[in-house]
């Protein structure tokens, strides 16, 4: 046997371990590739199109021909669904990587630099830390129309904040450690010693932060779409969806709120449940 087939039994040996060890973290990773996949390939496997009328009874029941049933339109639930998780997954991510990314670089600017570099921030950051996010998604809303744009922009700068104020203090407490000293006398560079040293051991703090934001985030554009800001019908939202479909579980049809709720709570959980793993991993707690 070759050493690349004992490698290969190790590993696949450690992957079968850890799932019995943990199968509610895998049982995470599978859901996210399953809600990935759907989001990549929804509308190829939409059986209908998500926007076409009458394609069944209106509001009807679960059949072969509509796994899920019909909205009150008449339109394919399961191919709104499908279609649907594209919007509602890739918006909450580029929150999520704007916010980081600016909120990172501000937090390590602040700590590298102290002063009157870091007050000045830190008030502004108090600033916007003050307003909730729903609140200024909804002043942007106002300002520059409905749709995702405005909404995901003011998320991102809402969002800034929290991680700015996490990310400033653990970079303050790593930079006061020995070998940032040692670094500097060296000669290393700052730009050498963020991006090889600092950024790495803040990793973690930012994967555990950027997993609840990402949550937070798809709730959040969830519940402006909901109020009619955010994706403007006939498009496909899982917001959207619960929303056109609130009268019509007074009607005894609440399969259109029910299953896009469903996804959120569920690509919500999932999200936590793997980011809680990667984030130990990161820390190096991964037995």
């Amino acid at each position: 046997m070759s050493v690349a087939q004992l490698s290969g039994g190790r590993v696949s040996a450690a992957a079968i371990r850890a799932a019995r060890r943990e199968p509610l973290v895998i049982a995470a990773y599978v859901v996210l590739a399953v809600v990935v996949l759907l989001a990549v390939a929804g509308p190829w496997l939409a059986p209908y199109d998500p926007d076409e009328l009458y394609t069944g009874p209106v509001m009807g029941a679960a059949s072969l021909a509509h796994p899920l049933g019909t909205d009150d339109l008449g339109r394919d639930i399961l191919s709104r669904l499908l279609v649907a998780a594209r919007a509602s997954l890739v918006a909450p991510i580029f929150v999520v990587l704007i916010s980081t990314v600016l909120g990172a670089a501000i937090a390590i600017l602040c700590a590298w630099f102290g002063g009157i570099i870091d007050a000045v921030f830190s008030r502004i950051i108090e600033v916007i830390f003050a307003i909730p996010g729903l609140v200024l998604a909804v002043l942007a809303v106002a300002m520059f129309g409905k749709g995702l744009l405005a909404p995901v922009l003011a998320l991102s700068i809402a969002y800034i904040p929290i991680i700015a104020r996490l990310v400033r203090t653990n970079a303050r407490t790593e930079l006061a450690k020995p070998y940032i000293a040692a670094l500097r006398v060296q000669g290393v560079g700052p730009f050498a010693t963020c991006f090889r040293h600092l950024v790495p051991a803040l990793l973690p703090a930012l994967l555990a932060q950027a997993t609840v934001g990402f949550g937070y985030a798809m709730l959040d554009l969830a519940a402006i779409s909901y109020l009619g800001l955010g994706v403007q019908p006939p498009a496909a939202d899982w917001g959207v969806m619960i929303a056109a479909g609130q009268p019509s579980i007074l009607a005894g049809a609440p399969e259109q709120s029910l299953f896009p709720a469903l996804m959120i709570v569920i690509t919500v959980v999932a999200v936590n449940i793997a980011g809680a793993r990667v984030t130990a991993w990161a820390e190096g707690r991964d037995r």
